[in-house]
């Protein structure tokens, strides 16, 4: 904890960062290796949205088709909808990367136009977003892979873990890695889907019907009208398509410099790019008057409609199955910088904050791929378990972060402000009402968890931060402390026998301290006492200039007799400075270090939690040659 305080001090200040193995200070010309172009952040940090229209389309047609063929003659306009909600919300993350360049999204904004209480909440609604976008993501690649090979659907958790743990060793080799990884295949679901899209626009029926023949219609039956309640439904749905448009504004540190002009730039590819595809396959479900039917994907049918039955058809489904499968990348591009907004501004544990030689947060990493490992055993690697709870936190997000850009434009009011203003203000009413809508309609499948789970983070956030206050506090950070003096120093140092160990553990302790008293524990046993009679012998024949004082333990105690020693001797000698020196060997062999009676660890522990003093553990080297 105390290594923590003296890296990073009070909230503002900058972390430090783990050293490389190479002490040089790195150049920015050798950081800047570490970090994402334009291209390459479209492919660590869009996977996310991306592979949401493999299911952002269908979750329209699935509404709307409660309401009968007629239904479903309102996808288009929906999506259109969405489309539009996706312009608003690229167009104001663009300001958001240009106000905001240290990242963090609408954690930052809110945290500096709408209170810390409110950005504590769109950041707890975003890691709520991440480690279930991992989740969601894997156990869908996994289904998409099971369906084509039914005979691994038994080891499917299996398979979620294995994935799960690919993506993360890419991730913590760096992010620059994870998007080299990962540039391909994303071109190659983008490539398939546009490719479909303008077949499809060349077709006048559909050219085959196979993937789709033999299963149930799921289509409403008898339905002719459609409400504003079905439409809000199905608007609120679809809008999971949307969820990872804000991870590169939460990752602009991420990108080389400049690093806000490449963010944006991604910003807007990735909005172009997701708004053609969920129109286009919107075009061709109406086009091809398709109906959503159980066992087969909305894109699978697009795909047969499109291509045929052939080998076209797979290499959609191929892509999108790895493509759906690797979208978890955008929460480890996006979390770990989050979580390390959140460790500087003293919310989070510090070691957040730190960065490895190739710029990756790896605890940032690691933690979310255990609580993302939990999630996967948690549901048994069924998509449907996650679902329920997944995109409420997004929608929560977008909308603190529309209010908080309303806030910005109207404090800076630079020219056109009313404009911007008014397009921030109508997207935090859109994604309002689609949080609101979600909310409700997932309440009992799930999205009560996301509910409670909300405000236990915020409650988690401040407790932190109260713990650091009040260590800042005792600590003084932030003042210039007292002039350091010279105290007196009494330095302990625990021994069982005579040995080389023992002799330099003195000679350490003499040159420490101005007194030095060893001190033993002994049991009132006859054998016990032989030992120790023994050794008192041998410590007067061996007359090194340092009293032995014996300690009885009538339980065998070995702790609690020598923290009560040092207690009383702090008390006996006030000012000075008690030190308590732990002699250890530290073995050859790794394997050898079981064969130790880890007295040294019971000693550490006892003192260190019942008394004042310094701590300081000799390790005595045994090497391989060693006579």
């Amino acid at each position: 904890m105390s290594i923590d305080m003296g890296k990073t001090g009070t909230a503002g200040q900058t972390p430090g960062t783990e050293e490389p193995p190479d002490t040089r200070i790195p150049t920015a010309a050798a950081e800047d290796r570490h970090r994402l172009t334009a291209l390459q952040g479209l492919a660590a940090l869009s996977l996310d949205a991306m592979a949401s229209v493999a299911y952002g389309p269908e979750s329209i047609v699935l509404v709307l088709g409660a309401a009968g063929a007629y239904g479903l003659g309102f996808t288009l306009p929906v999506t259109v909808a969405i489309a539009a909600l996706l312009a608003v919300l690229v167009a104001s993350y663009r300001q958001v990367i240009a106000a905001f360049p240290d990242g963090g999204g609408s954690y930052a904004v809110a945290r500096r136009h709408l209170g810390r209480r409110t950005s504590l909440v769109a950041a707890a609604s975003l890691i709520l977003d991440y480690v279930l976008n991992v989740a969601v993501s894997v156990t869908a690649g996994v289904a998409a892979l099971t369906s084509a090979f039914p005979g691994l659907y038994g080891e499917r958790v299996w398979i979620c873990l294995g994935v799960l743990v690919l993506v993360t060793a890419v991730n913590l080799r760096g992010v620059v890695e994870s998007a080299r990884a990962f540039l391909v295949p994303t071109a190659v679901f983008v490539g398939s889907i546009l490719a479909m899209v303008v077949a499809g626009l060349f077709r006048d029926a559909p050219v085959s019907t196979a993937s789709a023949t033999g299963h149930a219609s799921a289509l409403g039956e008898g339905a002719t009208a459609v409400g504003a309640l079905l439409l809000l439904k199905a608007f609120a749905a679809g809008c999971s398509a949307l969820t990872g448009v804000e991870a590169v504004a939460n990752a602009v540190p991420s990108f080389r410099a400049p690093a806000a002009r490449r963010a944006q730039r991604t910003e807007v590819a990735l909005g172009a790019l997701l708004g053609v595809m969920l129109i286009g396959l919107s075009v061709l479900i109406g086009r091809f008057h398709l109906q959503p039917v159980e066992g087969v994907t909305v894109l699978a049918q697009l795909a047969d409609a499109s291509f045929g039955h052939n080998a076209a058809f797979y290499v959609v489904q191929f892509a999108t199955m790895v493509l759906l499968a690797l979208a978890a990348n955008t929460s480890f591009g996006g979390l770990p910088v989050l979580m390390s907004l959140l460790a500087r501004d003293n919310h989070l544990p510090h070691v957040f904050a730190l960065k490895a030689d190739r710029q990756v947060h790896r605890h940032g990493v690691v933690w979310l791929a255990l609580v993302s490992a939990v999630l996967l055993v948690f549901s048994g690697g069924d998509t449907n378990t996650l679902v329920p709870l997944f995109a409420i936190g997004v929608f929560i997000g977008f909308t603190i972060c529309q209010v908080g850009m309303v806030r910005h434009w109207y404090g800076r009011r630079p020219r056109g402000w009313r404009a911007k203003a008014a397009l921030n203000g109508f997207g935090a009413l859109l994604t309002g009402v689609s949080a609101v809508v979600v909310t409700a309609t997932k309440f009992t499948e799930g999205a009560w968890l996301i509910v409670v789970a909300l405000p236990l983070l915020v409650l988690g956030f401040e407790k932190v931060h109260r713990a650091y206050t009040e260590i800042g506090e005792r600590l003084e950070l932030g003042r210039i402390p007292q002039a350091p003096h010279r105290s007196r120093s009494l330095v302990v140092v625990p021994v069982s026998g005579l040995s080389r160990l023992t002799s330099q553990a003195l000679t350490a302790a003499r040159s420490l301290g101005d007194e030095v008293l060893a001190v033993t524990v002994t049991h009132p046993s006859p054998e016990d006492r032989q030992v120790a009679e023994a050794l008192r012998r041998d410590w007067e024949l061996w007359k090194p200039g340092v009293e032995l004082i014996e300690l009885s333990s009538e339980t065998r105690s070995l702790g609690r007799p020598l923290s009560a020693y040092v207690r009383e001797l702090a008390r006996a000698h006030p000012g000075s400075q008690v030190t308590v020196l732990i002699p250890e060997t530290e073995p050859a062999h790794l394997w050898q270090r079981l064969l130790q009676n880890q007295r040294g660890s019971v000693v550490a522990h006892a003192v260190r939690r019942d008394t004042e003093a310094v701590i300081c553990r000799l390790r005595f080297r045994i090497t391989a040659d060693a006579r």
